[in-house]
């Protein structure tokens, strides 16, 4: 058997990935006759690739490196577990020092009544264990009728046979039996494209009172939780209207309905605080992580547990874990990758230097004359696309072709942005200094005016009727 090296010609690399390796989200045989991009190795918020081109990732991967690539810390972290105590299982009343720490740390962190956490391997895994585990919560509290978990349409809570059913994306759900019985979605707060004609505040109230209509029409004895992102990711960077969390949080709390934040995006600085939670000023019940959590150094995640949930599911046994929960790697490196962003004062980096830089880039871009809407909240950010400004107008093509073309326009002139249906949206690593901030918006400038120029050619500026 022989590795792979780097030095293999780019094409031969793109056969052979071909051949034997099936991506996520992907159309497999379009990919094949295309050709894949061969990432070779990165450092700071630069990839490069097999052709030599160094890209600066808009994305911080997939959301998750935040403190850049190439922090030889966490490697030699990692290597230093690796002999000490390369694995060993949680389960059993079995435990290690690795685990103990980081669970330990991220209690620091969270909010002060979140203090317990169950770890898992992925974002979708926690989200998983949410399910199992608020139904069980009320299971052992005498209403195991209370079992119907209440989400958001074009929310991304993973995408696993759970945490899929958990979001609200039609596509997904059109593929394997999507949503598993008692999970409910309600619509998204997304004023610019679904608000018509009232202001963003009534539109924020009203979406958030969906939920108490969902609670009444289904029955308080049903609903066992609402699950969502404190600022909704993948579904396009999504940013709720002022008045909807509050209102979101005094349904929960009237109808005693768990509160479930998604964190794997918002976690450990992305919009400016350790947790979303703190931004948008929601007490969750349970929180998930993942993704920030190690800077995708390793795969892990979890669920920060409440002290009231904890107690209940702690009196009794909770049939339910994964092999690598707490995997010993992954909560070293999880660990040193805490302690960066600690020592290294990242949040203080983000609010006092990325951010501002970064808002006003993004801003500026909002005079183009392909971008409706320029939103941003911490360092994660989105452009809406549109053939007319003024009346927030969908094109005629179909949704996400202007999206993709621009994304396309990004590639070519190395910056990874990505699109979700029509809007761009970027999430670059937290460390990303004024003078890449500045490289960023140059490129997607570049990259807006070349989409533009591409879509007026062909005829495709069109609003939809």
């Amino acid at each position: 058997m022989s590795a792979i090296t780097n030095h293999l010609p780019t094409a031969e690399l793109q056969a052979l990935d071909a051949a034997h390796h099936m991506h996520p989200f992907t159309t497999g045989n379009e990919l094949a006759e295309r050709g894949a991009r061969v990432i070779t190795r990165a450092e700071g918020v630069y990839l490069t690739d097999s052709e030599g081109n160094e890209i600066l990732d808009g994305m911080a991967g997939l959301w998750c490196v935040n403190i850049g690539y190439g922090r030889h810390e966490l490697a030699d972290v990692a290597a230093r577990q690796m002999r000490e105590l390369p694995y060993y299982n949680t389960f059993f009343m079995t435990t290690h020092a690795p685990v103990i720490a980081l669970a330990k740390e991220i209690a620091s962190l969270a909010p002060s009544h979140l203090n317990q956490v169950f770890f898992a391997g992925s974002g979708s895994e926690a989200n998983d264990t949410n399910i199992r585990m608020v139904r069980t919560y009320w299971a052992m509290k005498g209403k195991p009728s209370k079992s119907i978990i209440i989400s958001r349409k074009n929310a991304y809570h993973g995408s696993s046979v759970g945490s899929g059913s958990l979001g609200g994306m039609t596509p997904m759900h059109e593929q394997g039996g999507l949503p598993i019985p008692d999970i409910h979605h309600i619509d998204q707060p997304y004023w610019w494209a679904e608000g018509g004609d009232a202001t963003p505040e009534d539109f924020g109230l009203a979406r958030a009172q969906d939920l108490e209509k969902a609670i009444l029409a289904m029955g308080e004895d049903r609903v066992a939780a609402f699950i969502a992102e404190p600022i909704q990711g993948a579904g396009g960077v999504i940013i709720p209207p002022a008045t909807y969390w509050p209102e979101i949080q005094r349904i929960c709390d009237k109808y005693e309905i768990l509160l479930i934040a998604d964190e794997v995006i918002c976690g450990f600085g992305r919009t400016g605080n350790w947790f979303g939670s703190e931004t948008v000023g929601i007490k969750p019940d349970i929180m998930t992580i993942a993704k920030g959590l190690s800077s995708g150094y390793q795969p892990i995640g979890g669920s920060i547990v409440s002290d009231e949930v904890a107690d209940v599911i702690n009196s009794g046994e909770f049939n339910h874990g994964y092999t690598y929960s707490g995997h010993p790697v992954a909560s070293a490196v999880a660990l040193e990758n805490l302690r960066i962003l600690q020592e290294e004062n990242v949040l203080g980096h983000v609010r006092d230097v990325a951010m501002p830089a970064l808002h006003e880039v993004w801003h500026g871009l909002n005079d183009h004359p392909l971008v409706g809407e320029t939103t941003i909240v911490g360092m994660m950010g989105s452009l809406a696309l549109t053939p007319d400004k003024d009346s927030r107008a969908k094109f005629a093509m179909d949704a996400g072709t202007a999206g993709y073309m621009t994304r396309e326009r990004c590639f070519a002139n190395n910056l990874i942005m990505r699109h979700v249906y029509d809007r761009m949206v970027i999430s670059p690593p937290l460390v990303i200094t004024p003078e890449e901030i500045t490289t960023l918006g140059k490129r997607a400038r570049q990259a807006l005016d070349e989409a533009y120029t591409q879509m007026k050619d062909q005829g495709l500026l069109k609003p939809a009727s």
